[in-house]
């Protein structure tokens, strides 16, 4: 498939670095547009209020690539309209959409985007969702890591250590593999993105169970005000409230298995009850 490749950590990001390098392997043909700079938790929010620069690029993945000074969203946006050739999406009269790309891939995100509390603020998922409001199949990944993982990860500028290299090379196999297997179900302007988050460690033989996102409360973001009125972001636990009978991504993930959503936002669209 000739696919459109975005992220939301950024264009260094090792997390997409691999996944460009397993989705070449599995013979897509890629175009790369990602944020100059990490982008986490910008939602599906586009620049607005200042002109967003993008720039051809060279990060040795042997497809065009370029970066964009703005969000995920930003990023699939100006590169379907204006930077791949032949790229932009579906007409209200065409039945499917036109062009070169066939699809968008986004992440592979570094932690989880499981949890509506998740979803909803990621900007990988984020990306995705642009796809589809182009009227292309698109898919999220996100690898989950724990904190002491992450901590390692800002320590040392973004470089994996050992575990967690093995685990991601595994994770964007298992990537390449469900994208070629995933997006050709979805149907054109349907709204519909596959969510697919990885679990630590991964494993090739690492099972993939469908799954639906956690209900998760995550109230208190913020620290009270310092002295000079400010307020800093704080990681909280949450709560999550899912009805036990769930199949949720969250406890999916936490039993060490790949938890595939498949998110249907035309359902945002139903009728009102009687």
């Amino acid at each position: 498939m000739k696919l459109l490749v975005t992220n939301d950590d950024g264009i260094d990001s090792v997390f997409l670095h691999e996944l460009v390098a397993a989705l070449k392997q599995a013979g897509h043909e890629l175009y790369v547009v990602a944020p100059a700079r990490e982008q986490s938790w910008t939602g599906a929010s586009k620049t607005r209020n200042r002109s967003v620069k993008s720039a051809a690029v060279d990060r040795g993945f042997g497809c065009p690539t370029w970066t964009v000074d703005g969000t995920p969203s930003d990023c699939v946006n100006i590169a379907l309209a204006h930077l791949i050739p032949n790229a932009s999406g579906a007409s209200p009269e065409q039945s499917r959409p036109s062009g070169s790309v066939e699809g968008v891939v986004s992440g592979i995100n570094v932690g989880f985007n499981c949890t509506l509390a998740f979803i909803i603020a990621s900007g990988t998922v984020a990306g995705a969702w642009e796809g589809a409001l182009h009227g292309l199949p698109a898919i999220a990944f996100s690898q989950d890591i724990s904190e002491e993982v992450y901590v390692h990860l800002k320590d040392n500028a973004g470089e994996p250590g050992g575990e967690l290299r093995r685990t991601l090379q595994v994770s964007a196999a298992h990537a390449a593999r469900l994208t070629g297997e995933l997006l050709p179900t979805i149907a054109p302007k349907s709204f519909t993105i596959h969510n697919v988050n990885f679990p630590f460690p991964c494993r090739p033989d690492t099972e993939v169970k469908r799954t639906v996102p956690s209900h998760f409360f995550m109230p208190g973001l913020f620290s009270p005000a310092d002295d000079d009125g400010t307020h800093r972001l704080l990681w909280t636990a949450g709560k999550d409230v899912s009805p036990p009978r769930l199949v949720t991504d969250l406890g999916t993930v936490s039993a060490q298995h790949i938890s595939h959503s498949i998110l249907d936002y035309r359902r945002l669209g139903g009728e009102l009850p009687a």
